[in-house]
């Protein structure tokens, strides 16, 4: 699996990540959670992890041809959304070992690989009372 970095939200010792692969899906990088508490939240299946991501990473999805990167559903792959406006996502851990050799990735965080409609979805207008479940 190729990937193509779309971009960051750095901070010193933190990099959240995004990237476009060439299988129409989306790798999110993101600092694993170990928070009880949230994880108590979720039913998490052998296969799947969990990660904690700025909002504003999904903003970089503009550099995939998209309008906006702007969530707007508060869907699947997105659990919960903290306080401190950082969202929590679910999906298939990432075990591709050419994508992961394309990246750098410290010990705490992981990736997950989401399909791209997936994602998009999250940017669309939502007509319905649809709220993030706040953690």
């Amino acid at each position: 699996m190729q990937l193509r970095f779309l971009g960051k939200n750095s901070t010193p010792g933190d990099s959240p990540t995004l990237y476009a692969s060439d299988q129409d899906t989306y790798v999110i990088q993101g600092w694993k959670v170990y928070a009880n508490e949230l994880l108590m939240q979720l039913d998490v299946p052998e296969g799947q992890t969990v990660i904690e991501v700025p909002t504003e990473l999904f903003e970089h999805l503009t550099k995939d041809g998209l309008p906006t990167g702007e969530i707007k559903k508060y869907n699947d792959p997105i659990k919960i959304v903290t306080e401190q406006g950082t969202c929590v996502l679910q999906g298939p851990e990432m075990h591709d070992a050419e994508a992961l050799s394309q990246m750098r990735m410290p010990d705490y965080e992981t990736c997950i690989e989401i399909p791209k409609s997936s994602i998009t979805a999250l940017l669309e207008e939502d007509s319905g009372p649809d709220q993030p479940r706040a953690a």
